[in-house]
C-alpha cells in the first residue's frame, strides 16, 4: 500500500526503540528519525547530568524518554533494560547499538589506557547491551531486532585510528555471532556501516586540516562528506519491515570510500 503524505513509509508506529549514544550528534538524528517515523525512543547515554539534561530537551525530548547508562557496565545495563520495561509497559521491539568512540594517535604511540577505554564502550559495551536487550527477548518468547554500528574502516585500514578500526571489525563479528544464533527464535541481527560522516572530529579536522581534507576528499568517491540523517535512513531502513529478511548483513553506507584504493 502507497504511504499517504501523512503516514511514515517505515512501518515504524508504535515501534518501541532503545537508542544507545542517543545525545552524540548522530544519534540525536537518529532519535529524531525514529519519532518521525512515530516510534516510541528510549534515549540512553553517558554525559554529566546538566549536559544529558540540556541536550534530551534540545531533541525534543522529555527527561522521561532518557536513561543515563555507562554501557561498561552490566549493573547499568541491566538497568537500562529494566527502566525501557517501565517506560515501555513491556520489552522494547527494536535495540539500536550505536554507542561508540573513537581516538586518533599513530599506531605506535596509541596509549594502552586510550585503547582499553576504546574497547570498553565499543566492544564490551555493545556485547553487554546486545546480549541483555537477547536475554530480555527470549524470557518472553519476542522477537527483537538489533541494530550496531560498524563502520567503513572495520575494512579499511585509516591513519591514526587502528584500535577504532579494529573495534568495529571486532563488532561486527559480533553482530553476526547473534544473528547466526538467534534467528531461529526471530531475532535478527544487522549492522550499518556509515563513512566519514560531518559532524564531530571529522567535520573538525575536515574545517581545519587541509591534510585531512585532502586525504578524505580522495577517499569519498562521491566527494563530499555524509550526512548524518543518511545514516538515519539506513539504521531505520534496518529497523522497519522492508529489512525483514535481512539478518547477519551490514549496510554499508559510505559513499563509496571503501572501494580504496585512495592514493593513486
Amino acid at each position: 500500500m502507497e504511504a499517504t503524505s501523512n503516514e511514515s513509509p517505515w512501518g515504524l508506529a508504535g515501534r518501541r526503540v532503545v537508542l544507545t549514544g542517543a545525545l552524540g550528534e548522530i544519534g540525536q538524528v537518529i532519535a529524531a528519525a525514529f519519532r518521525s517515523a512515530g516510534a516510541h525512543v528510549l534515549l540512553t547515554d553517558l554525559p554529566d547530568a546538566s549536559e544529558a539534561a540540556e541536550a534530551v530537551t534540545a531533541s525534543g525530548f522529555t527527561q522521561h524518554e532518557y536513561a543515563a547508562c555507562d554501557i561498561a557496565s552490566a549493573d547499568d545495563v541491566r538497568a537500562l533494560f529494566d527502566r525501557a520495561w517501565e517506560v515501555f509497559g513491556g520489552p522494547a521491539d527494536i535495540v539500536c547499538v550505536h554507542a561508540g568512540v573513537v581516538g586518533s594517535h599513530p599506531t605506535v604511540d596509541y596509549p594502552v589506557e586510550a585503547f582499553d577505554e576504546l574497547m570498553a564502550v565499543n566492544l564490551r559495551g555493545s556485547f553487554l547491551v546486545a546480549s541483555e536487550a537477547a536475554r530480555r527477548w527470549l524470557a518472553v518468547e519476542a522477537a527483537g531486532i538489533l541494530i550496531f554500528t560498524t563502520s567503513w574502516v572495520q575494512d579499511v585500514p585509516w591513519p591514526e585510528i587502528g584500535p577504532y578500526s579494529a573495534s568495529k571489525a571486532a563488532v561486527r563479528s559480533l553482530m553476526r555471532t547473534f544473528a547466526r544464533e538467534l534467528a531461529p527464535r526471530g531475532i535478527r541481527s544487522n549492522a550499518v556501516a556509515p563513512g566519514i560522516v560531518g559532524v564531530g572530529m571529522a567535520r573538525r579536522q575536515w574545517d581545519s586540516d587541509p591534510a585531512y581534507r585532502s586525504r578524505a576528499q580522495r577517499a569519498i568517491p562521491l566527494g563530499r562528506l555524509q550526512t548524518p540523517e543518511s545514516v538515519a535512513d539506513a539504521v531505520l531502513f534496518l529497523a522497519s519491515p522492508l529489512s525483514a529478511y535481512m539478518t547477519g548483513a551490514t549496510l554499508l553506507v559510505d559513499g563509496g570510500a571503501s572501494l580504496y584504493p585512495m592514493d593513486e
